[in-house]
């Protein structure tokens, strides 16, 4: 099981690839993903005990230096949060449906873990900047006052302050539309 997660985003892809390298190497924390994204940035996200990924953040981040545009360190991640990243979750029923847009890729991973600790929702896509020109956005389903609190709170952390392009809470949408987005 995950506990915890750490996240960098680089500007850089070279510096990117040396910093995932570091990153692994400093301590005992496993890779989930290290890869390029739009627009010429790099992503690496990766798990261990708390220790370990905030070791292994501090290295990347020294490898990074001003390449460095973003991190995060969240202990207790929800385990649905990694799995609407990886693109393998699927909701069990569909109800309301919530977004929330970030200027930010960190800002929709706090937001994303955020909005599944504050109500009964189920996430479908954490979706980080890849082909979208770096933003990044969040995509909840669940009963309406609770996709409403979900996306509330998402939109309310620390790391979301001024990183908000937009977010929706949809009611009743049409089946199409979870069509469209899985």
């Amino acid at each position: 099981m995950l506990e915890t997660i750490g996240f960098l985003e680089l500007n850089s892809i070279a510096k990117g690839v040396e910093a995932a390298d570091a990153i692994l190497k400093a301590a005992d924390t496993e890779l989930l993903f290290a890869k390029a994204g739009c627009p010429g940035k790099y992503y690496i996200l990766f798990t261990g005990e708390v220790a370990a990924v905030k070791s292994s953040l501090e290295a990347g981040e020294k490898i990074g230096e001003s390449h460095v545009v973003d991190k995060c360190v969240i202990p207790r991640v929800h385990p649905q949060v990694i799995k609407a990243i990886n693109a393998v979750a699927s909701p069990v029923e569909t109800g309301a449906l919530g977004v929330m847009e970030f200027y930010s890729v960190t800002a929709s991973v706090y937001a994303a873990d955020a909005a599944v600790k504050a109500a009964d929702v189920d996430l479908i896509d954490v979706r980080l900047g890849t082909g979208i020109g770096g933003k990044s956005f969040v995509i909840l389903t669940g009963e309406v006052a609770a996709v409403a609190e979900s996306v509330r709170c998402g939109i309310n952390t620390e790391n979301s302050k001024g990183m908000v392009v937009s977010s929706v809470v949809i009611a009743n949408p049409r089946p199409e539309i979870f069509e469209s987005i899985q």
